[in-house]
């Protein structure tokens, strides 16, 4: 909902010409929970990326998706009637709900979906036995 209302008042506030016109775009992501062991999937939208123009890292709970849609090489022998595909520059920070094993996650491209998947950290323990000391009383006391 909040990108809608962005995706809603940013454009206002582009075609009354009162804010800059960011380059670049921001494509659409879904975020899940599942199997066993348990994985965090998100699964973005890049239809018309190479995938050799895509960078993933993972930042602790966060997924940055970054790359370039380029725009064909022939268009300068067209006449655009209107244009809708996003093309340039993006990054997309995701917000992961859980820690994860970075060293271990897996992406895979296909039908213009990316697919990562990043396996869950397991859970250290939550209670520590302490050892209790004795103190020795000294002489001189």
């Amino acid at each position: 909902m909040r990108r809608q209302i962005d995706d809603l008042f940013g454009d206002f506030w582009e075609r009354a010409g009162l804010g800059p016109r960011q380059s670049g775009f921001r494509p659409a992501a879904d975020v899940y929970y599942c199997g066993d062991p348990p994985m965090a999937v998100v699964e973005a939208e890049l239809a018309g990326i190479d995938p050799s123009d895509l960078g993933l890292e993972i930042r602790g709970r966060e997924l940055v998706l970054a790359g370039r849609r380029s725009m064909k090489d022939d268009t300068r022998r067209r006449a655009y009637q209107q244009v809708e595909v996003e093309r340039g520059p993006f990054r997309r920070v995701i917000a992961l709900g859980a820690d994860v094993v970075a060293d271990d996650a897996r992406a895979v491209y296909e039908d213009g979906i990316l697919r990562v998947e990043l396996p869950l950290a397991r859970p250290e323990r939550q209670t520590r036995t302490v050892p209790v000391e004795v103190a020795r009383a000294t002489e001189d006391q």
